[in-house]
Formats: structure tokens, sequence, C-alpha cells
């Protein structure tokens, strides 16, 4: 089991054991996290960030991007996601109504990839990797995104999600669900989908979020995000949009400008467990934050999110009770809607840093309106806003 302790984080950082130093008390009276550097520890992966938001003053003369397309056809009789439509292996896709699902006709995993064998050597290891690919088109338009969708048509989306667990999970000890929405996150193509990865292994960002939520619930006695989420909604300053059964915050640790973690309010292990009412309101909230996220540079926001559940496959048989469902959203834009953070450098050679403070990103994303720009201008009604 990988360390993960918050000792051992300290003792790879170098950092001082807490209470020892003398000008400890003088230097967090001091401190203005705004306007100061300083250290936050991400609990989920045992690691730190450095937070700095004073960077934010710089004049920014590096690379601007292209902002999203807005005028996407409905349809698009080449675009292989499209209703009615050829893909590249030759098949015709369905005139679908609603969601639709394939097999992805490239996948990264393929369930009869042969063994690899033992490696000769210690520092030349290799596994067998199998799976399955699948993409999941949300809706038949083209031009609309899940912010712009019917809370009917989100939660339809969220039932399939769950039905893929129940159908692959069995199998395979991992299943993947995630969208990469938008050309800034490498998205090949614009209409609404997602795309599920299914793993005969445990990939190492559950496997890290496996053993320090396990570590976790050995030493405190307790499942580290359903505490987090109570912190977290008792203190609301990181809090985005919550209701009943759901919370959105900008974690305490999040390295990307306005990242956020869904957490649901109970404990639940994966997405099959979560009751209708639950799918409801997950809908809801889904709605809600994603629109804040459109309205906050008026553009179709990119990001890549995912979902994190309990793993599946033998874990099945397993007391997974330290786990806690939860979805990541990473956005990439900071400045504007052409100007995005970059994590090189420094980031990936040393230690993951942010330009604004986790609470300064929240504060933005809780003071927009609920209400969709692009409705706003056409001013229409559209079923689901707000709650």
């Amino acid at each position: 089991m990988k360390r993960c302790a918050d000792d051992s984080a300290r003792a790879r950082l170098k950092l001082a054991p807490r209470g020892t130093s003398t000008n400890q008390e003088r230097e967090t009276e001091g401190l203005e996290t705004a306007e100061h550097q300083h250290l936050r520890f991400n609990p989920l992966r045992g690691s730190w960030i450095l937070v700095s938001a004073h960077r934010m003053k710089r004049p920014w003369q590096g690379q601007i991007e292209r902002p999203p397309e807005e005028n996407i056809p409905r349809h698009e009789p080449t675009n292989p996601l499209c209703p009615g439509s050829r893909r590249a292996n030759g098949e015709v896709n369905p005139k679908y109504e609603s969601t639709f699902m394939f097999d992805n006709d490239f996948p990264a995993l393929q369930p009869d990839a042969p063994d690899p064998g033992p490696g000769d050597h210690p520092l030349f290891q290799a596994k067998a990797a199998k799976g399955v690919c699948k993409v999941m088109c949300f809706h038949p338009w083209s031009d609309i995104t899940l912010p712009l969708m019917q809370l009917s048509e989100i939660k339809t989306v969220i039932d399939r999600w769950a039905e893929l667990i129940e159908e692959l999970g069995p199998k395979y000890p991992w299943v993947q669900i995630f969208e990469n929405k938008g050309a800034m996150m490498g998205c090949s193509n614009p209409h609404p989908h997602c795309q599920v990865w299914a793993s005969s292994f445990l990939p190492n960002e559950p496997d890290l979020a496996d053993d320090h939520q396990r570590a976790h619930w050995k030493t405190h006695g307790q499942v580290m995000l359903v505490e987090y989420a109570r912190q977290e909604a008792v203190r609301k300053e990181r809090v985005v949009v919550e209701n009943e059964h759901w919370l959105v915050v900008v974690p305490y640790w999040a390295s990307w400008p306005f990242q956020t973690m869904l957490l649901p309010r109970r404990h639940v292990l994966r997405l099959p467990d979560l009751t209708s009412q639950e799918r409801e309101a997950l809908a809801s909230i889904m709605k809600r934050l994603l629109t804040k996220y459109d309205n906050l540079f008026e553009v179709s926001f990119p990001y890549s999110m995912g979902w994190h559940g309990a793993p599946t496959g033998p874990y099945l048989q397993e007391d997974m009770s330290h786990w806690q469902l939860h979805a990541h959203y990473y956005p990439p834009l900071l400045r504007s809607a052409s100007v995005r953070k970059f994590m090189v450098g420094y980031e990936m050679l040393a230690l993951e840093q942010r330009d604004l403070t986790p609470e300064q990103a929240a504060e933005r994303l809780r003071n927009l309106p609920e209400v969709h720009y692009k409705d706003k201008v056409k001013g229409r009604t559209v079923e689901g806003q707000g709650e």
C-alpha cells in the first residue's frame, strides 16, 4: 500500500512537524491567502499543491486560445456521431432520439489483447491490459450541451451511466466514465458525448484514491469524502451550488482554476446505488453547475470530467465502505475565454500550482446566474433552471 498519511507527505516536502516552529503562530496570523503563497494538502492523492494567488496580478503576454465554436449545425450528415450518419467502420448510426451507445471505432483498450509476459528486469516491467471502450451520445442534436438539455434528458444520461456500471462492472475492476468537452480539452467532435473505458486493471488515479480513502478510514474511522462534504457544507466558503442530496465545491486542494467536485450528501459507493430522487437531484445540480460554468466567460465552457466510485470486478466481493462516489470537473480556463492555465514547467517537474485561491474561484462561480446566457439572449424559459 502506498504511503498516504499526512506525516509522510510532510516529510517528503521537508516540512517542519506541526507545533515545532517558534514562528508558527505569527506566520498564521499574518497570512492572507489571497496575497501570500502557501501549500495545501490533497488527501485523495497524498500530495501538495502551491497556491500563489498574487500571480493573477501579472500581465498576460502568452498564448491566446480560440474561443469555442458557437455556430455548430444541429445535424451534419458527415458527422459520425449524428443520427443516421456513417461511422469510420462503415456502420450507420440509427436515427436515435435520446442517448446512443456504441463501441469506440478506435479503442485504446481491446478485450483480446495478448499478454506481454513477465519482464526480464525490475526496470522493464509490463502487464496485460485488456478492456472495452465505448462512446455515448447524450442527445441527437450537435448544437446542444448538458446545461442546455432538459432535466429529464440529463436524468436519462445519468440512468445510462448507472446501467453501464452494472453492465461492465462485474467483469472489469474499473469502469471510467468521462467527458472531454471542447477542443481545448482534446475533444475531436462537438456533438455532445462522453466515453467509457472499462479496464482489467485499476488505473493510477483510482488506485491512489483507494489507498488514501482506505487509510483515512482505518486511521479516523470516518469515510473521508462524507466527512469532507459535511465540513464544506458548514464552512460554506468553497460551496458553489447545493441541494438536498448533492453538494458542489471547489476543493480546498484544487489545482485547476475553476475545478469542482460533485459529492452526494449520504454515503454512496457507486452510481447504480443512487435512488431515483438522488438521480433527479443530480440532474438538477449538474445543470446548475454547468450553466454557471458557461456563464463565467459566456462560452461553452471546456472541461474534462469523470466519475470515481468504488472499484468493481473482484472488488464487488470486498468491503469498500471507505469509498464515496464523487465526480471531478477539471476546466482549463483561467482569466478569460481565451486564456487558459498551463500545467507545465514547475507543475510537471516539481509541484502543482494554482493562480487564484479556491475560495476566490468558488465565490465567482457561486455569484453567477443560473439562467444560461444563451437563454437570456433568446428570452426563453427552459425546464430545470435553478432548483
